[in-house]
């Protein structure tokens, strides 16, 4: 009789060590989450950032061609796009509902290339290098690009991202004191056992064992869950707003799926091993004292 209730008493010790840790990984993921999505967020704000480049109307159908492959080789270019001086024209008159042909008997809008900029090449420290090679030639009018808003959406990126991080330390110093304390407790429940093993002349790794794999049991099943959670939540997300699902790739759900049982399993094994440590290294009467 007593045997089945220390059993059951154990059993409801590893529910009860799951379920808390369960709850911290979930927090750990989420903190994952938003942190990846926040750096895909700040890379697509940065990448729908262009430069126009103002075409002269004298060029030559092989000097454009020549500056489109030129603009192509770049390694700030993403994606080139050409607009013909009737386009740009057709744009602005739909625009202003007004045709400059009527007035101005012709129209000063230029063809152009737009180059959308890969997202770190995205400020005025990069664009400040390679705008004026572009500039210089005899083609070109004139090429632009909104600096301002620039500076201020990067300004305003590394602020948050700056308090991202500082939340995410601060959450993953909650989340490891959360799972050290577990595990101590989980520990301390059965250092009258340790002792025991101690008296009778068990080695250190034997007794650290048992430990060592129910910790890691507790972390793949809390692991398992906290990501079942957690993909549930995105994908709810996805489903939810067609923006928001652009933002969530395939990189920031495996990362935020991956990193949970990487780092959990990890973390509870490691607290598992010190807390047994401790114990290990009390002598029978501090161990009653603890």
């Amino acid at each position: 009789m007593r045997k089945r209730k220390k059993r059951s008493v154990g059993h409801f010790n590893s529910v009860t060590a799951c379920i808390s840790t369960t709850m911290v990984f979930i927090l750990v993921g989420t903190v994952v989450f938003f942190a990846t999505m926040a750096d895909n967020l700040g890379r697509t704000l940065r990448e729908n950032f262009t430069v126009e480049v103002l075409l002269d109307d004298s060029i030559t159908h092989q000097d454009r061609q020549q500056l489109r492959n030129y603009l192509n080789r770049q390694p700030y270019t993403r994606l080139v796009k050409y607009m013909s001086k009737e386009e740009a024209t057709k744009q602005q008159a739909e625009a202003l509902d007004t045709d400059p042909n009527d007035f101005l008997g012709y129209s000063p809008i230029p063809a152009s290339f737009e180059v959308h900029l890969k997202a770190e090449y995205a400020n005025s420290d990069s664009l400040h290098l390679f705008m004026p090679p572009i500039k210089k030639k005899s083609f070109v009018s004139d090429v632009v690009y909104p600096e301002d808003l620039m500076d201020n959406v990067n300004h305003n990126i590394k602020n948050v991202s700056i308090a991202l991080l500082v939340v995410a330390l601060l959450l993953a110093f909650i989340s490891i004191s959360l799972i050290n304390n577990t595990m101590r407790l989980s520990v301390a429940r059965r250092k009258h056992a340790i002792q025991t093993m101690k008296l009778v002349g068990a080695k250190w790794s034997f007794i650290r064992k048992p430990f060592l794999w129910q910790a890691f049991w507790i972390g793949l099943i809390s692991s398992a869950l906290s990501d079942g959670v957690l993909f549930a939540g995105m994908h709810a997300l996805t489903l939810w707003d067609a923006q928001i699902a652009g933002l969530i790739t395939p990189f920031v759900m495996l990362s935020t799926l991956l990193f949970v049982p990487v780092f959990g399993i990890f973390l509870i094994i490691l607290s598992a091993f010190f807390s047994v440590n401790k114990h290990l290294q009390m002598s029978r009467n501090e161990s009653y004292l603890y």
